[in-house]
This record gives C-alpha cells, sequence and structure tokens, in this order.
C-alpha cells in the first residue's frame, strides 16, 4: 500500500482516551533561580523545593496521561514512574533508556538498548501498563526495533519517540550510513496501530517519513534528530530537535494535505524573523516539550539552558546557566511546572513562575 494511502486513512482515524486531570499544588517551599535568569521581562522561573535526586544521568523526563511522571534514569537501567509529588512509585529494569513517550491506550514507548550475541543494539520497546493496572515492575517490554534485517547494522540508534491521537506513532533513528536513498540511516520511522485497517493488536512499521533528508543543513532534516514532540491534538504536527550539522537545530513542522500532495513543511522559516528560527540559536539541543497553550521549551545541553517559545516563535522566559543545569537532557510540562531531567548532576529540577507563585 503507498504511503500517502496510509497517511490518509491515519489522519481520519480516531482514537482518543481521555486522560485524568488532577490538579498539582506546587511546594511553597522555594529556593531562589541562581543562574542566568530569564531573557527578557520580571516573570522569572523560580525552582521549587526539594530537589529529586537519586538518578544517574537522567536522558529524559515524559509526562504521561494518568498524569504519572516517566524518567529515562539512564546510567541505573531503570525507568521511574512517579506521582507529581516526587514519590516513586515503581521502577523497570531496562539498559540505557534515554526517550519515553505514552500512547492514548497508556502504553509506553521507550528507546533503549539490549544485548545479543555479544553486541549491544540499539532498540525500541513498548510496554503495557494497563494490561499490569499499573504496576510497572511486572510489565513485560516488548521490543519492536531493531528486526532482524537490522542487526547488520548496529551503529545504528534510535534517539526519540513520540506519539499522536490516534495512537501512531514516529521512532527517530540516527547513525553514520546515509547514502542510500531508500533507507538511510538518519530517518523518522512510522509505526501504525493493526487496529486503523482491521489488522487486531499490535503496531505495524510502514516505512520512513518521506521528503526529510537525512544530512541536510537546513529545514526538514534528519539530521541527528535527539527530541521529537506532538501537539497533543488531532494532528500530526511536529517540534523536532537536531544535534547535526545544521544551523536550525530545533524546528516546528506542519503536517499539510492539499489537492495535490500532503507532506510535512516547515511552520517557520528564517524569513519570518521570529526568534525560534534565528541561525545558530541553538547549540545541542536534546530535548522538548509542549504546554497546553502551545508554548515550545527546549533544553540545551551545551548552553545549559532552558528556552521557552510562544506559538508565535517570540522568545519568552528562557533562563539558566552553568549554576542551574549541568547537561539538561530533558523536559516535561504540567500544570504550571515545568520538570528538567538535569543530567550532569543526577537530578530532576522544577520550575514555577514567580507569577503563580501562591
Amino acid at each position: 500500500m503507498k504511503m500517502k494511502k496510509y497517511l490518509l486513512v491515519i489522519m481520519s482515524a480516531f482514537f482518543l482516551i481521555q486522560g485524568c486531570d488532577r490538579k498539582f499544588n506546587a511546594n511553597d517551599l522555594l529556593a531562589p533561580n541562581t543562574g542566568t535568569g530569564n531573557i527578557t521581562g520580571d516573570t522569572l522561573y523560580v525552582e521549587l523545593n526539594p530537589v529529586w535526586g537519586g538518578f544517574n544521568n537522567p536522558q529524559d523526563i515524559y509526562l504521561g496521561r494518568e498524569p504519572f511522571i516517566y524518567v529515562a534514569d539512564t546510567d541505573n537501567d531503570r525507568i521511574v514512574m512517579m506521582n507529581v509529588d516526587g514519590q516513586i512509585l515503581g521502577t523497570l529494569s531496562l539498559k540505557k533508556p534515554i526517550a519515553i513517550a505514552q500512547d492514548y491506550k497508556l502504553n509506553l514507548i521507550v528507546c533503549a538498548e539490549f544485548d545479543t550475541l555479544g553486541q549491544t543494539y540499539s532498540a525500541v520497546y513498548k510496554i503495557d501498563l494497563f494490561a499490569v493496572d499499573h504496576q510497572i515492575g511486572e510489565a513485560t517490554p516488548v521490543r519492536l526495533l531493531p528486526r532482524q534485517s537490522d542487526l547488520s547494522k548496529p551503529l545504528r540508534r534510535y534517539t526519540a519517540v513520540t506519539a499522536f491521537f490516534n495512537n501512531m506513532f514516529y521512532v527517530a533513528r540516527t547513525g553514520p550510513d546515509n547514502s542510500s536513498l531508500f533507507d538511510p540511516d538518519n530517518s523518522i520511522l512510522i509505526f501504525i496501530p493493526k487496529s486503523l485497517y482491521g489488522g487486531g493488536e499490535g503496531d505495524t512499521l510502514i516505512g520512513r517519513v518521506p521528503n526529510i533528508d537525512p544530512i541536510s543543513s537546513g529545514l526538514l532534516t534528519a539530521n541527528q534528530i535527539s527530541s521529537l514532540s506532538s501537539f497533543d491534538k488531532r494532528n500530526i504536527n511536529l517540534v523536532v530537535t537536531l544535534t547535526g550539522n545544521t544551523s536550525f537545530k530545533a524546528q516546528q513542522w506542519n503536517y499539510v494535505i492539499t489537492q495535490i500532495e500532503e507532506k510535512y513543511v516547515s511552520y517557520f522559516s528564517p524569513s519570518d524573523s521570529v526568534d525560534f528560527s534565528k541561525p545558530n540559536r541553538f547549540e545541542q539541543p536534546e530535548g522538548s516539550t509542549i504546554d497546553p497553550s502551545g508554548n515550545i521549551f527546549i533544553v540545551d545541553a551545551a548552553k545549559d539552558s532552558v528556552f521557552k517559545f510562544n506559538a508565535f516563535g517570540n522568545e519568552l522566559q528562557s533562563f539558566g546557566g552553568p549554576d542551574v543545569f549541568n547537561h539538561p537532557s530533558g523536559v516535561a510540562y504540567f500544570n504550571k511546572t515545568l520538570y528538567v531531567a538535569d543530567a550532569g548532576n543526577n537530578r530532576i529540577l522544577r520550575f514555577v513562575l514567580s507569577t503563580d507563585i501562591q
């Protein structure tokens, strides 16, 4: 079946499960932000106490739809599940997890690693939490990638994942071999639920997102993708961060359907003269998230900073510096609270706007 037909099925399908809405009362014990502060204005992000420690190089943090918090505790070889107050509810052993997403059936999708035949491979797992009543330690991860045919390419890495309203999900892949027109390492892989075309349970890898250059230095490139974030709406629009050789290391792609074609287009371009699309604005962006208002957050590990942009691409309360972060690698948002995986300091930090402190 052609890609266009698949994507038309995907866009027309509907599968939405409403998550729970639980209010989070911020801790009244606050610590001042001692870093470089926010970029503009008098509204600041203020750090909440206590700091959440006990992690080892946490590479990602994800706010689930329950809502629970999931941390890729990379060098402790585990996924940690917490409530919004920071209480650990359970853990799941998984080698070197680096990226987490969740679909609307509450399955976790995790980029991690596995060993076989004396070789370590990057891998993608799906974890059914509903089947074990969210007792994450009792869950059995199901490996989706690599396939048998991928075992001849051990340098391929799965670096990012995001899910959409219909439980379709994308997996970003990187690697050194990008000479093939049909299967370059730098790609975004498309998984769709078999239920969307009457195939029962499970997921099908239907191919790569088309018209995305694997090594371009401009817009619409898969040049070393480090994070993918969807908008939690009935579309398949994306925010993408990249660490490859491009001047535009954070991009927003919107999926456009016309009478002639359907494809991703860059929502912002340098000609827009907005902050988000300024060349060389980022150095090593490792994580991204989008809040319910459409604000985009990017964590830059090299700049030890969090950057915030509104839906129009204007920069808002960006902040950070080496006094605040050391190689931040993941970011999440829930109920006016920003969560940052401060990987180099082995901790999770939380922030609220000064205007939201009660």
